[in-house]
């Protein structure tokens, strides 16, 4: 039986723990939180138990669902504060570069791009810069590499991605700004993008 979840009822249905609507749940959003997992750096069976503990904690905790938010907001926060914890005890947070740094390196006097980005074109759909872009974004902290995938892979509005990361829009667009400045300069870095560093 398909479930709307969206329609009248869902919440309350969440937080009976009914069933159907749970399976449903887990069905619809098992594929968007697995890409989520692994896109966030972790290695494959780190991600799948972050999956895992993702929807047994949705579960356990589905009586405290009030349906302020939809629940795919409300998964990929349980989601995100999954790997935070991952990570933290795998000890893989790094320093992002302040902000006065990257703006002094990447734009003259007058405010525009020393040297503009390069265009993206079909070499980004080639494997290796994709393990390259994998790689750079291991260097960013797991807060700023969530805050980039919602974003750009899984396409989150403003509004769910400051809600599951609890920041505000301003505070996202800095840390979106950070990490792709970071990724052009890793991507930069290794030749895989624009200009090579000497």
């Amino acid at each position: 039986m398909a479930t709307n979840l969206d329609g009248p009822g869902v919440a309350e249905g969440i937080r009976a723990r009914n069933p159907q609507v749970i399976q449903a749940v887990i069905r619809t959003y098992l594929p968007q939180v697995r890409r989520a997992a692994r896109g966030a750096g972790l290695a494959p069976d780190q991600a799948d138990d972050v999956v895992q503990e993702t929807f047994t904690t949705f579960v356990e905790t589905a009586p405290r669902f009030q349906g302020r938010s939809h629940v795919r907001t409300w998964l990929f926060g349980i989601l995100y504060r999954k790997i935070a914890e991952r990570r933290r005890h795998l000890d893989r947070e790094q320093r992002m570069d302040d902000v006065d740094d990257v703006i002094e390196s990447r734009f003259d006097v007058a405010g525009s791009w020393s040297q503009p980005p390069r265009p993206a074109d079909s070499a980004l759909l080639d494997r290796e810069v994709r393990k390259q872009i994998e790689k750079c974004l291991d260097t960013c902290t797991t807060r700023y590499r969530m805050a980039f995938l919602l974003r750009e892979v899984e396409g989150l509005s403003t509004r769910e991605i400051c809600e599951i990361l609890d920041v505000t829009a301003t505070n996202l667009g800095v840390m979106l700004y950070r990490v792709r400045n970071r990724l052009r300069e890793c991507l930069e870095a290794e030749g895989a993008w624009g200009k090579t560093r000497r």
